[in-house]
Parts: C-alpha cells; structure tokens; sequence
C-alpha cells in the first residue's frame, strides 16, 4: 500500500514546486500531476513527485482522513 501525503504548494519553479506539509518543506515534482497547479494549491505527494491537485471542494475531507491516519499512529507510539 502507498501513502500520498497533501501539503500545500508555496513556491513553483518550473516543474518543481515548494511544498508545504504542516510547517515542513520539501521540493516536489510537478511532472506527473494530473492538471495544473498554482500557488495555494493542495497537492497529494508521494515519493517527491505530486500526483494529483486536490479539488478545493475534497479539502477538508482529506486532510481530515490525513489527520485521523497519523493521529492514530501516533496512539501506537504512545503504548
């Protein structure tokens, strides 16, 4: 199983973009995204590349799901 993780694009450069995940930086690879990405967009990042632009409208409810995966890893590390 792969895990894409959203952050939230502050800078692009060309085909790279500057991406943010909760305060964490890393540059990404725009070169196989499905449509074009601008300044402010989310993004579903796996392995340095962008794979998908997350619609405005499925927001929410992916960093929802984000949250509620890592939150429970988390629980793990606490036992």
């Amino acid at each position: 199983m792969c895990l894409g993780v959203p952050g939230r694009v502050v800078e692009i450069d060309g085909s790279t973009a500057l991406v943010d995940f909760w305060g964490v930086r890393r540059k990404v690879a725009l070169d196989i995204v499905d449509e074009d990405v601008s300044l402010g967009d989310h993004v579903l990042v796996h392995v340095g590349f962008a794979i998908r632009r997350i619609a405005p409208e499925d927001l929410a409810e992916t960093l929802a799901f984000f949250e509620t995966l890592t939150s429970e890893d988390l629980e793990e590390l606490e036992r």
